[in-house]
């Protein structure tokens, strides 16, 4: 599965409230659900690796589901608790557990997280303003305190990367194949991130930074597809003393735990590597 993403900014969180998709009931149910638990639990005493390990654990069997940010014609702030793309759920899980971590449990304070974690800047100005690519997504939330890219710290190798997959392969993106503004704005987009450095950690030596791994940490899989930097995205998972997984949306089976995160980077031909950041708590 290919990680094809990018990201755009809103104006507002008032204005992100207002473009809510699938905020339907269901969701509505799920939110309070983790909350509750949240509340029982008190899990805003916790650090903050374990809360969002805790919050991921709560969306263990529901469905992968391929394109759900890009259903509408009009770029606008998608919400759903109930199935997910691999981005959706690293971002979704993200959100509630922020929340949880200063004990602000309203779905507004949610939608803000989330909206923030989504688009360039924290704001949603539109398609172009998608964190499409996620190394661009990791840069733009470190810059703001969100996340701390560990990759290189971790003993990280540079990854000769130019950013042009989106562009490429037009025809792969419905709300920009047939829309020449649109297509114009990942192009600048692309051009404005040639000059970013590339770091990530090679699957021969993903196993020896295991002592170094946190449950929560964002796990990006590197990839040798031409243009693109990201295949696949989810959370380092601790279930044993030296044992590691991948916590993660997946195609084959949903949201689910694989056992060992460096057989599930090798088992995949397309994944090189992997990109490794760490979530910070909220201030």
């Amino acid at each position: 599965m290919l990680l094809l993403v990018v990201f755009l900014a809103l104006p507002t969180a008032a204005k992100a409230q207002s473009h809510l998709t699938d905020h339907d009931a269901t969701t509505h149910d799920m939110f309070t659900e983790v909350m509750t638990f949240a509340q029982e639990s008190k899990l805003y005493k916790e650090p903050f690796a374990y809360i969002v390990k805790k919050v991921g654990e709560r969306f263990m069997g529901l469905p992968w589901v391929e394109g759900l940010l890009d259903r509408s014609a009009e770029e606008s702030l998608v919400v759903d608790l109930t199935q997910f793309d691999c981005v959706l759920y690293v971002e979704t899980v993200l959100a509630l557990a922020r929340g949880i971590a200063i004990e602000d449990y309203s779905y507004d304070a949610f939608v803000r997280n989330l909206e923030s974690l989504r688009y360039r800047s924290g704001r949603m100005e539109g398609y172009c303003s998608r964190l499409h690519y996620f190394t661009e997504w990791i840069a733009d939330n470190e810059a703001r305190g969100v996340v701390s890219n560990t990759t290189a710290s971790f003993g990280g190798v540079p990854l000769q990367k130019r950013l042009t997959f989106m562009s490429e392969h037009r025809s792969s993106y419905p709300r920009m194949a047939d829309d020449d503004s649109l297509f114009q704005g990942i192009q600048s987009m692309e051009e404005s991130l040639a000059g970013m450095r590339h770091v990530h950690i090679p699957q021969d030596h993903i196993r020896s930074i295991y002592p170094h791994l946190n449950s929560g940490d964002i796990v990006a899989t590197s990839t040798h597809v031409a243009g693109l930097d990201v295949s696949h995205v989810g959370f380092a998972y601790r279930h044993g003393a030296d044992e590691v997984g991948f916590l993660h949306a997946s195609k084959n089976g949903g949201v689910k735990v694989s056992p060992d995160l460096a057989n599930y980077v090798k088992s995949n031909g397309i994944q090189i590597g992997i990109i490794v950041a760490r979530p910070l708590p909220p201030k």
